[in-house]
């Protein structure tokens, strides 16, 4: 009961866990703060004098980092399989830009496609702004050799980045996608996976014979990896009827194809 009464404040910007975290911190920053004070007096030139106060509440009781979950594997698998290929012109479509885009950009040019505007960017990123649902889209037809678009084609169609609701967005979206990519070409896709649903507006799930169904016309698949429900990689998996069926014990994992468009 709890966790669905922390889900549902967090959609209103309340996160309860942590307030709750950062209470019972307080006694333990106002000791750290009171022996800080002490300190500084006790120095006869104070080279740091202190600013406004910035309590960091719940660092000590986290981990070092994230090594885990779908966006820190698929982020770096893909990034590591551009950086192999060195493709001649690499298309990305609504990846994460402080993730995946970030590490392709630090070897190489990206070219990135959204529906949402980019005030800022950075060198190897260019931007332009377009909807990958549209009938006519502006994205131009069989122009890049690499294309990627990482936990993103969930969300067409749904409403969340400010797009049309359309249910089918996800077709639609697929296929101007691959109308971008040259015979030959890689397209490097994931997306969440589990028993097939829509989570309204945020998300949808595939299941991974739909996933597979989807895009055997165009398509063959050079490699499967997923990213399971405790946030741990499994790399180069066999595509196996049985487990392909129970979407590999997921209920919220994450698919992750590299697709080679057919001549």
């Amino acid at each position: 009961m709890f966790k669905k009464l922390n889900s549902l404040l967090k959609m209103f910007g309340i996160d309860f866990h942590t307030m709750l975290v950062a209470i019972a911190a307080m006694p333990w920053y106002l000791a750290c703060l009171r022996q800080a004070k002490r300190q500084s007096h006790a120095l006869i030139r104070e080279e740091f004098p202190f600013g406004k106060l910035y309590p960091c509440l719940a660092d000590r009781s986290d981990d070092s980092g994230v090594a885990r979950g779908h966006y820190f594997h698929q982020d770096l698998l893909v990034a590591r399989k551009i950086f192999a290929a060195r493709p001649v012109r690499h298309v990305d479509v609504g990846s994460r830009i402080d993730g995946f885009v970030a590490h392709v950009a630090s070897f190489r040019e990206i070219e990135v496609l959204d529906i949402r505007a980019l005030p800022a960017t950075s060198r190897n990123i260019v931007f332009r702004q377009a909807d990958l649902m549209a009938s006519r889209p502006d994205a131009p037809l069989l122009v890049c050799d690499s294309l990627s678009c990482l936990h993103a084609l969930e969300h067409f169609g749904l409403g969340r980045y400010g797009d049309q609701v359309n249910l089918n967005g996800h077709k639609t979206g697929f296929a101007n996608m691959a109308a971008m990519l040259k015979p030959g070409g890689t397209f490097y896709l994931s997306v969440p996976m589990g028993a097939q649903r829509i989570e309204f507006n945020a998300h949808r799930v595939f299941a991974l014979q739909y996933l597979l169904d989807m895009v055997q016309a165009e398509f063959t698949v050079q490699s499967f990896s997923y990213v399971d429900d405790d946030g741990d990689l499994h790399e180069d998996e066999k595509l196996v009827a049985g487990p392909v069926a129970a979407n590999f014990n997921c209920h919220y994992g994450c698919a992750i194809l590299e697709l080679v468009k057919k001549r």
